[in-house]
């Protein structure tokens, strides 16, 4: 990705006060409510404890975002998750010294995964919601034949620290998460690849209008690979985290590409492209999980969640044609 000259001006949907993410608003309002339920969510160690929690969404959903700015879903995040929790506990069995040879392996694993998914949308032109649909199908199928339908093998302890260690005595917080360590590395690099380089311009246009874009010379189809490609690695960075913090199960990763696509709408990004930042990634999703959070709180049954979330990502792109419609 080449970097942006010095003369480029910054894009106005950098974070500003004059401009504040309406997902920004919305998680504001949600852990007020939180807090009203349980105040001692103000305190650093369950705020911290709260990041480490939401790591994985919000990484899913930075991932999911740089296929949205390019006009597209990816539906496969949520397949790739329970394949890589499942290779993972298989691949290492226990074994410490295998940890890190294997998350390489997984990061392979999720490269290839984004690649086919790129290159069928962008030679084959099939649309990208029948690409992932496709490829959500046959990773599934392979991770649960690849298991037997069950959870087998086993995590050892350096592997899990990754989703539950706590640092100590870190000033000047007291306690830092190695997840939120995780999340912050992975939230600066997207940032500086959609904000700092000339990657972000490409998508955004792409996104706006393939059609002139291709005509003006931009790579729409390397834009569109390097989209799905990242969109993967996500899926296997937040993978090993949900692995980490909650153990080995077939259905790791049930729901959660439709929760990063709502989180980067909630968070403002357009459906279908051509508008949206890194923020609306990472305050959307913050809002989705302090809704879940707020839920469990108030002791409201489970089965809520789906339906509120449904509700919340047909809110949030009614508000964002309403904005559209506005604006021209």
């Amino acid at each position: 990705m080449t970097p942006l000259p010095d003369t480029t001006p910054i894009r106005r949907s950098s974070l500003s006060f004059s401009r504040l993410n309406f997902g920004l608003i919305i998680f504001v309002l949600f852990y007020a409510a939180i807090v009203i339920l349980q105040p001692n969510y103000l305190e650093v160690g369950l705020f911290m404890n709260f990041l480490r929690r939401a790591a994985p969404l919000v990484i899913l959903a930075a991932g999911q975002l740089f296929v949205v700015l390019t006009g597209g879903f990816d539906l496969s995040m949520g397949a790739v998750v329970t394949l890589v929790v499942l290779a993972a506990s298989i691949l290492i069995n226990g074994d410490p010294a295998m940890t890190w040879p294997m998350i390489g392996v997984l990061y392979l694993m999720g490269f290839a995964v984004g690649m086919v998914n790129g290159l069928v949308v962008a030679f084959l032109k099939v649309p990208s919601i029948i690409t992932t649909l496709g490829t959500m199908l046959l990773v599934n199928g392979l991770a649960l034949a690849w298991s037997g339908g069950a959870a087998r093998g086993d995590l050892p302890d350096n592997f899990r620290d990754l989703g539950r260690f706590v640092m100590r005595d870190v000033w000047p917080i007291g306690m830092l998460p190695i997840a939120v360590v995780v999340l912050v590395a992975f939230i600066g690099v997207a940032w500086w690849c959609l904000h700092g380089t000339v990657y972000g311009k490409r998508a955004l246009a792409i996104g706006d209008n393939a059609r002139a874009a291709e005509l003006a010379g931009l790579p729409v189809a390397a834009t569109r690979i390097t989209a799905f490609v990242v969109s993967a690695l996500a899926a296997v960075t937040a993978g090993i985290l949900v692995g980490g913090f909650s153990g080995v199960s077939v259905n790791a990763g049930r729901g959660l590409e439709l929760q990063a696509i709502a989180a980067c709408v909630i968070g403002g990004a357009q459906l279908l492209g051509g508008r949206g930042s890194i923020w609306s990634a990472l305050f959307g999703a913050l809002s989705l999980f302090s809704l879940f959070t707020l839920l469990n709180l108030a002791g409201l049954p489970q089965a809520l969640r789906d339906s509120i979330q449904g509700v919340l990502l047909i809110a949030a792109v009614g508000a964002s044609a309403w904005r559209d419609r506005r604006r021209t």
